[in-house]
């Protein structure tokens, strides 16, 4: 099990304490050091189930610059979407936990990463 996290979101750590009091054996990503690729974005979303406009983050300053709540969301600008998170990992939703059953969530409830320890 893996955890993409940003350690200065509150929902990131909300979902650390909650992995840590169920003694979950994971590893932490801190993505915004340790940026994903193209190939990395794909594989979660394919894990999640979602689209890469699914998973991000709109209100966000470099989101407003890009325009992307302009942007496309079909199949033909997917691309264009999953190169903007891999050049703006701040645009990426969080934190997105990866299931050992091969699924993912985006755990911002604890609902969600009960959900994630449960797979």
């Amino acid at each position: 099990m893996e955890i993409w996290i940003n350690p200065a979101c509150s929902k990131c750590r909300g979902a650390l304490s909650l992995l840590d009091a169920e003694g979950a054996d994971y590893t932490v990503r801190r993505y915004l050091e340790d940026v994903p690729s193209p190939d990395e974005i794909r594989d979660v979303l394919g894990r999640l189930g979602l689209e890469p406009w699914d998973i991000t983050r709109t209100g966000e300053a470099d989101a407003k610059e890009l325009g992307v709540d302009e942007w496309p969301r079909d199949a033909a600008s997917r691309e264009r979407w999953i190169t903007a998170l891999t050049e703006h990992p701040g645009l990426i939703q969080r934190p997105i936990i990866t299931a050992q059953d091969g699924s993912a969530v985006v755990a911002r409830s604890e609902e969600a990463v009960r959900d994630a320890l449960g797979r």
